[in-house]
């Protein structure tokens, strides 16, 4: 059940309505036999991506598996137009964020009444929160074309008195939370590019209650912004006229997802639920390329380059919710010193080292590492939000941590920012100046704090990846992509010895070298050519002149793997052991310890760090991995 979710955040829209019915079939007979399995499968698929279907599937299982919570959070909704799907979708949504909730539904079009008579069954409920559910169909103050501006702004105030004299008495009787819509603006416009300017018009009209709507809430009232939900879906396609009419239905059902998604996190940040913290992968999140292999000049930021100023606008957009409040953190695998680099000298790096409030890079497992930021900074995993390019990283971390939040992200770095936005996991009810300042004070905070890596073995998640490795000699076919990685790697490169293409076509026309490169493929994708291994036979000896990988599938077992094809090799060739030899570099401090992970016996270490290496292939045998070898043609 864990890799079928995993493959449904994976796939595209299409294949996941597919997936969705096969884990709702196998969801039912879980929930009988081990509810609690099923409730926490079923919380991992609820997201603002679910379309209309999709959304009604989860809510029949949810209702199935029931509610647990003993005081769940009692919620009233008064709406002017029929609310009943509406509000299946807010519980399955908050059920999603952990909150349990219990509902009172209004009749249709009885708000004000509820309000107004003490003896309604809102006030026997006793609600924690009231959300007013309300449409511009609900406004009673409208004007008309030829009004004056003064007559007009009489109106205004008329409507925002309105419901302002509602927040007073809910308040005075209740002494609850409120929360109201605002008033989406129509479709069509009788002035079309005059509206704006011409005050009695319903568009500058209603821009101008919804204004006064949020001047005149008091704190206990938060104002529910579906004018700008109508806005993203598109105002024809938000406005189904032919549902209002038929069904007195507030939008078109396929907008009804994003409207209870979001209601539902406004009441999660009104019970403290919206994350707190913003982690950030690097390569290829926050810059395009690998630091490590490219340098500061060869990756991809800023202006003159389209993907370059993707990854800059984005910077900026995190930049701009780090002012707002939102704790920045990294988490990256890399060499701390070459990570940090990027943001002390790339001239184009719009985020530096004193907006990210725990910096965590190094080549353990992202989970754990996930979890040392959240204890440096002293909050809960599951105020936390990871972004990272690879899907596989994404994978590890929600099978280990599924309180994290990992949004999906499109292979164009121009769409992270809606990856990230459509979730409202920031969702905020007010601001002040302490927000304002709390990343800096996560950011001293951090650097007063220390905590212990937590281990713990992914031998599961590595077996569900599917990992399929072709093993190939060096061919006029990979020619140029050996030859670039022998040029760029510099992480994961024991010798960081640089071979040209010509160099390279000598090798392999030569008897006594071993010329073998790796291709790697899993349920994710094609990883292509990722490892490369150029050992020549000396005597008895089989000896590793070149040895380097492709860091992004670091401990996956592609080591391991291209170990056992080197001996196997080597056996072939009549040959008794293996000799490897590490030389030091400001980068390649991951793998100093590369052959004494492998078994290989320390043979000699010199003062500048060099050390050699030797496996007695008598006493070696084929290391364990997760790896499918794949015959080459």
């Amino acid at each position: 059940m864990v890799d079928l979710v995993q493959t449904y955040y994976s796939s595209d829209p299409e294949e996941r309505r597919t997936i969705l019915k096969k884990i709702a079939s196998e969801l039912r007979g879980l929930a009988e036999s081990q509810p609690a399995e099923a409730d926490r499968t079923l919380r991992q698929l609820i997201n603002p991506e679910l379309d209309y279907t999709g959304a009604q599937s989860l809510i029949r299982l949810q209702k199935m598996l029931g509610k647990h919570s003993k005081k769940p959070v009692k919620l009233a909704v008064l709406g002017t137009f029929t609310t009943e799907q509406l509000v299946a979708l807010i519980e399955l949504f908050l059920f999603g964020a952990g909150i349990e909730v219990e509902v009172y539904e209004s009749d249709y079009s009885v708000l004000d009444q509820e309000v107004a008579d003490p003896a309604s069954r809102l006030f026997e409920f006793r609600p924690d929160i009231v959300y007013l559910a309300t449409s511009r169909r609900s406004m009673g103050n409208l004007p008309a074309l030829r009004d004056s501006a003064e007559r007009v702004q009489e109106l205004v105030d008329a409507e925002v008195s309105r419901w302002s004299k509602l927040w007073q008495t809910i308040s005075e009787r209740l002494g609850c939370q409120v929360i109201q819509n605002n008033f989406e603006a129509p479709p069509w416009r009788i002035l079309n590019n005059l509206e704006p300017r011409q005050p009695a018009s319903l568009g500058s009209f209603l821009a101008k209650v919804n204004e006064g709507l949020q001047k005149a809430a008091p704190p206990f009232v938060t104002i529910h912004d579906v004018d700008y939900l109508a806005s993203l879906a598109g105002r024809w396609q938000w406005s189904d006229d032919r549902m209002y009419y038929h069904a007195k239905l507030p939008c078109a059902p396929e907008c009804m997802v994003s409207y209870a998604y979001s209601v539902a996190s406004v009441i999660g940040a009104l019970r403290g639920k919206s994350r707190k913290a913003l982690v950030l992968d690097l390569d290829n999140t926050l810059w395009g390329g690998v630091i490590g292999d490219d340098g500061l000049a060869g990756i991809r930021l800023g202006q003159g380059d389209g993907e370059g100023e993707a990854f800059l606008a984005f910077q900026q957009y995190v930049d701009q919710l780090r002012q707002r409040g939102v704790i920045l953190a990294v988490c990256s695998k890399n060499n701390e010193a070459t990570a940090r680099e990027v943001f002390e000298k790339h001239t184009e790096m719009h985020l530096r080292l004193s907006d990210i409030s725990c910096f965590v890079a190094n080549w353990d497992d992202k989970h754990n590492n996930l979890m040392k930021i959240a204890e440096q900074l002293e909050i809960g995993t599951d105020s936390l939000v990871f972004v990272d390019d690879n899907p596989a990283e994404r994978a590890i971390v929600r099978k280990y941590l599924p309180e994290v939040a990992v949004p999906e992200l499109p292979d164009d770095p121009s769409g992270y920012i809606r990856a990230i936005e459509q979730h409202f996991y920031f969702q905020t009810i007010a601001l002040g100046a302490e927000d304002l300042q709390r990343s800096e004070m996560y950011r001293a905070n951090s650097l007063r704090s220390s905590a212990q890596t937590v281990s713990g073995s992914i031998d599961e998640f590595l077996a569900s990846l599917e990992m399929v490795a072709r093993v190939e000699n060096v061919s006029d076919v990979n020619l140029e992509r050996v030859a670039q990685l022998v040029s760029k790697s510099n992480q994961f490169n024991l010798t960081t010895r640089r071979h040209s293409p010509a160099g390279l076509m000598k090798m392999r026309a030569d008897p006594n070298w071993i010329t073998l490169t790796v291709s790697l493929r899993d349920r994710f994708g094609d990883n292509g050519l990722i490892s490369v291994l150029l050992a020549r036979a000396e005597g008895s000896e089989l000896v590793i002149d070149t040895w380097l990988m492709s860091c992004r599938v670091l401990k996956r077992g592609v080591e391991q793997f291209l170990l056992n094809a080197v001996c196997a090799a080597a056996l072939e060739q009549g040959l008794t052991s293996v000799f490897g030899e590490y030389m030091p570099t400001p980068k390649n401090g991951l793998v100093k310890d590369h052959y004494a992970g492998l078994g290989f016996e320390r043979v000699s270490e010199s003062e500048d760090g060099r050390t050699t290496w030797r496996l007695t292939l008598a006493n070696a045998h084929p290391i364990r991995t997760f790896i499918t070898e794949k015959a080459t043609a």
